[in-house]
């Protein structure tokens, strides 16, 4: 192995290349980012309604905002709903469909149900869900996880159904009982399918979010860019957004880191 200053220099070169897709990806976002903001202002300038304004005027309020300690208090809330969420809809649901991918006898059982709840807009339930739980924080995490609960059954369990049969039987022949075969086979191969699964429903679940706000709530982004725009706070407005897409842009970061220790062999 070749050495430098009797160090070997292999590591130094599997270092770069993990760090270079991670920077060109990071890159690729801040230009994104520039073109958005050179476009939104050149639309405000276009237009000049106080409904569009400026980016700096924006920033300047998020950064009020912030200082007041009120922006952090309406994303708290709004990320302390998606993580219930995503604990209680997500993760058994993605569960329950890689087992019953491997298992015909459960597959039959679960299958009509996601072909009955997948396709139903689940947001009509609102109304009937804060009936059933109230107006509270409750109804909220409860409507979003059962969205994403069929969304994620159905990945997980295509993506289970489709592990290579070569590994399973490898494993097998070397005794590997259903509980051994679950984590040493089929969820390290369905690992990749997860975290894209996982994206899809964040995607999801952000967007219900904003509806689930808008309904008897005192905190939250999507009650914050309501309430700006039920005051002509148009700025106010806008940060809100910006937050909400932050916080959207930093759970898909999370994913993506979650995705490279996991996964390396995907990197």
């Amino acid at each position: 192995m070749p050495e430098q200053n009797g160090k070997a220099i292999l590591p130094e070169i599997k270092t770069r290349q993990e760090v270079a897709p991670l920077l060109r990806k990071l890159t690729g976002i801040v230009i994104a980012l520039a073109v958005l903001l050179l476009a939104w202002a050149l639309a405000a300038k276009a237009v000049g309604k106080p409904f569009l304004p400026y980016p700096i005027a924006v920033f300047n309020d998020a950064t009020r905002l912030g200082k007041t300690g009120a922006l952090g208090k309406h994303t708290a809330a709004s990320l302390y709903r998606i993580f219930w969420a995503l604990l209680t809809g997500f993760f058994p649901a993605a569960a329950l469909g890689l087992a019953a991918g491997r298992s015909k006898r459960l597959n039959a059982v679960v299958s009509p149900f996601i072909y009955i709840a997948h396709p139903l807009p689940k947001v009509v339930f609102l109304p009937l869900i804060m009936l059933f739980l109230g107006l509270g924080d409750t109804s909220k995490i409860f409507l979003l996880a059962f969205t994403i609960f069929s969304q994620a059954l159905l990945a997980m369990r295509d993506v289970s159904a489709r592990v290579n049969e070569s590994y399973v039987a490898a494993a097998r022949s070397m005794g590997a009982n259903r509980t051994a075969l679950f984590f040493h086979v089929i969820l390290p191969a369905s690992l990749p399918d997860l975290c894209t699964a996982l994206r899809v429903c964040l995607g999801t679940v952000t967007a219900v979010l904003f509806l689930a706000e808008t309904f008897a709530a005192e905190a939250g982004l999507g009650y914050l860019i309501v309430d700006a725009w039920t005051r002509v706070a148009y700025t106010e407005m806008f940060a809100g957004i910006l937050t909400m897409s932050a916080l959207g842009l930093l759970l898909f970061g999370i994913v993506d880191m979650a995705e490279r220790i996991l996964c390396p062999w995907e990197s």
